[in-house]
């Protein structure tokens, strides 16, 4: 049904608001600016003085494991959690989603045959969603043995961004803390002198060929077209590897040193939104307002919190670090042109129609409604 959004304040795709009506047509922007006269069968929806937004789009979220594994060993099937995200990421403002998926060398929950259910899961249930559900690999690099089969999920179409981790080194640290080991051992499925074991195991593998896996990864990546990221580059050096590699987007650099390396080669920085809301990093490492506010964060992610990305733009307009305008683009503008979604991340004619309408009340954004490619969902009169 075509939909007219009256009344609201319309963030342009100049970057400015202005007091304008949206029409939609067959899901499209059919135009922004005064009310049209055509359209007589259109649904009208008043945004009484609303912001009508660009629908977020989220880089990486893996808040859907939440609904997976709600406590450790407490599974749920993929057609009930993964239906309930969808849910959740429309009352947040999220249009277009792209769930962080890891693949690890560790078995369970994020294991190769984890990620396998996950993977047909998603190609199911796809067709149902109401959010433009995407996959967004984390490979762990470590994981030398699935990276053959990688390169064929990565050919056949199945994975459409890939980002490389290797959370490895931070295991290995707590070899000798049988307080950590038993809690990750328990999240493999293993006892703690197996998961020592195949830390072992996996370490030696990884010497002789996790480099050379990364880039049969990465060469696959770039014949194929997807957005490629690095996560957790822990300097200037590891951020050139990897641009050259072809991963052009920073994954929560660590520090600001590798946040300017990452600036300088031009690549989008990519940081947390629950940074934001929380008024800080949970690992110590800096805080994704402030960097916003000096010109080193490009991109807000879920991360682990879908709420976040909604309140975080609203939270930098508050505390003067960003014009609401500016900081919506990290959730919005931004991404989608890092991941190349041109038809999205903007209000403007021949763009998808994905909007979010959010009131802001008493400094406390409320989402009235949204819409994802044509399709209106109202949360609050």
């Amino acid at each position: 049904m075509d939909i007219i959004i009256e009344n609201g304040w319309v963030l342009t795709a100049d970057g400015v608001f202005e007091r304008a009506a949206v029409a939609i047509e067959d899901g499209r922007i059919a135009h922004v600016g005064d009310a049209p006269a055509g359209l007589n069968g259109a649904q009208r929806y008043d945004a009484r003085g609303a912001c009508v937004l660009p629908g977020i789009v989220d880089i990486h979220g893996d808040a859907f494991e939440r609904q997976l594994m709600p406590r450790p060993g407490v599974h749920f099937p993929h057609d009930i959690a993964l239906v309930e995200t969808d849910r959740q990421l429309l009352q947040n403002g999220i249009t277009t989603a792209y769930h962080g998926v890891t693949l690890s060398w560790e078995p369970g929950l994020r294991g190769a045959d984890g990620f396998r259910t996950f993977l047909a899961a998603m190609e199911r249930l796809k067709p149902d969603f109401i959010v433009d559900t995407r996959l967004h690999l984390r490979f762990e690099t470590a994981n030398v043995a699935m990276v053959e089969e990688t390169i064929g999920w990565i050919e056949a179409g199945l994975i459409d961004a890939i980002a490389y981790n290797d959370h490895l080194p931070h295991i290995k640290r707590y070899r000798d803390n049988p307080d950590k080991m038993s809690v990750y051992a328990h999240r493999s499925g293993l006892s703690v002198p197996d998961f020592q074991a195949l830390v072992a195991d996996v370490s030696a593998a990884a010497e002789v060929a996790g480099a050379a896996g990364t880039e049969q990864l990465a060469a696959a990546a770039r014949a194929a077209g997807i957005p490629q990221l690095s996560h957790d580059d822990d300097g200037p050096a590891m951020r050139q590897r990897f641009h050259d590699l072809g991963a052009r987007i920073a994954e929560f650099p660590m520090g600001d040193e590798t946040a300017r390396a990452a600036k300088a080669l031009d690549d989008p920085i990519v940081l947390g939104a629950p940074n934001v809301v929380r008024g800080g990093s949970h690992t110590g490492l800096q805080s994704a307002a402030e960097s916003a506010a000096k010109g080193l964060c490009d991109i807000l992610a879920s991360d682990y919190y879908y709420p976040a990305l909604l309140h975080a733009p609203f939270i930098l307009a508050r505390d003067g670090k960003l014009p609401l305008a500016a900081a919506w683009a990290l959730v919005s503008t931004n991404p989608a042109k890092a991941l190349g979604l041109t038809d999205r991340g903007a209000l403007a004619a021949g763009q998808r129609a994905d909007v979010a309408v959010i009131d802001n009340v008493l400094n406390r954004p409320v989402l009235k409604a949204t819409i994802a490619a044509g399709k209106l969902s109202i949360f609050s009169a």
